[in-house]
């Protein structure tokens, strides 16, 4: 069985991330949505409780897909759950920069681990959850950039709008 994962903080979960998970779920038998519990990431929208919540609301019709949590390096617990692939989704030559020396290190550190890079679908290749958090926080309709379960948590976080 090959088993993927899909890691990031997902604060919120958007569009374009379901996108990458959804077409990974085509390429592998199971796909692993891990939310990584980074302490770099200071004042997080959304508890970690919630983000998996949501993760599992928005991707209930995927039955390959699984929801999980993890701290430490990413190749550790890969080893845990018997995984041999990480999708990331790239949005912009910015992203790649990053991500490839994200992929240099874990494949230094396990070189059985392949890192796929999936190109976001244009129509998301503006989006991110920060992007998502800073428009929601004023009000506006984020109902095209996310699906309706996180657009009401949203609400209920920042307030509705005005």
């Amino acid at each position: 069985m090959s088993i993927a994962v899909c890691p990031g903080s997902f604060d919120p979960v958007t569009y374009g991330h379901l996108d990458i998970i959804q077409r990974g779920t085509k390429v592998f038998d199971k796909v692993i949505v891990a939310v990584l519990i980074n302490r770099n990431k200071t004042n997080p929208v959304f508890t970690i409780e919630e983000r998996l919540e949501l993760l599992r609301e928005v991707t209930k019709d995927m039955p390959n897909v699984e929801v999980d949590t993890f701290t430490g390096l990413l190749v550790e617990y890969m080893h845990e759950k018997g995984a041999r692939a990480i999708i990331k989704g790239l949005r912009a030559v910015s992203d790649f920069e990053y991500e490839m020396q994200m992929a240099s290190i874990n494949r230094l550190l396990d070189n059985k681990i392949e890192t796929f890079f999936m190109m976001t679908n244009n129509q998301y290749s503006f989006l991110s959850s920060s992007i998502v958090k800073e428009v929601g926080k004023y009000g506006a309709d984020v109902s095209s950039l996310v699906p309706p379960v996180v657009e009401k948590a949203l609400r209920e976080k920042f307030g509705e709008p005005r």
